[in-house]
């Protein structure tokens, strides 16, 4: 049975002072497991909102979210304990080199395998040789292709990415969208995208905009 995240009728916002802001209202959309979405729509919409809702990060204001994992209901945390997140800042432990950053998820799942499993996933995303290489001694481009084997290697069944190549220059950005929606695909595993990035959100197999607080499939 296919993995799902049905959003219904949800409503948000977000006080400044004495004002509040509607970020959207009403608004649904479903997620399915193997399905690659991406979220698109102007600075200020609410994307970054409704991604943390739909991954379990934050409660809507309104509204209801159901997830379904192995045919069987879930709540917000176990949605959370499967699923990997993917950000635009690269959020890598600065102490630990790229296979400790890759093995530090399973060992706190107590995968007694998880320096193995973390060599493999260094070894998909083309840094096998940078193993032992802590953060800063990473380019940008290097950095988040750890991320991402980061986000893979607990075998999710959704990947999470909020703007994933923001932060990089265009050919690096095209490789890294490459990447992540390559290891998607060959895991099978749902992927949810927010991004400025049309080439990014063209991987998409669904693009939704999301503007004046109204989500729309993208023409």
């Amino acid at each position: 049975m296919t993995d799902t995240i049905e959003l219904r009728d949800i409503c948000h916002h977000f006080d400044a002072g004495r004002e509040r802001i509607e970020l959207f209202r009403g608004l649904s959309f479903t997620v399915r497991g193997h399905e690659t979405v991406a979220i698109i729509g102007p600075s200020g919409a609410g994307k970054s909102s409704l991604l943390s809702i739909a991954a379990g990060l934050e409660r809507p204001a309104g509204g209801t979210v159901c997830c379904t994992l192995d045919g069987a209901s879930a709540d917000a945390w176990a949605l959370r304990a499967r699923s990997g997140f993917i950000f635009q800042q690269f959020h890598l432990l600065p102490e630990l080199d790229a296979i400790g950053n890759l093995a530090l998820p399973l060992r706190l799942k107590g995968h007694l395998d998880a320096f193995a499993v973390a060599a493999r996933w260094l070894e998909r995303v083309g840094l096998k040789d940078r193993a032992r290489h802590r953060p800063h001694q990473l380019s940008g481009g290097e950095q988040q292709r750890v991320a991402v084997a980061r986000a893979f290697v607990t075998a999710p069944r959704f990947i999470f990415a909020d703007e994933p190549t923001g932060n990089l220059d265009v050919q690096t950005a095209e490789s890294v969208a490459a990447l992540m929606f390559d290891c998607a695909r060959e895991t099978g595993c749902g992927l949810v995208i927010v991004t400025h990035s049309k080439p990014l959100a063209m991987r998409a197999d669904k693009t939704w905009l999301l503007a004046a607080g109204r989500l729309e499939a993208a023409a």
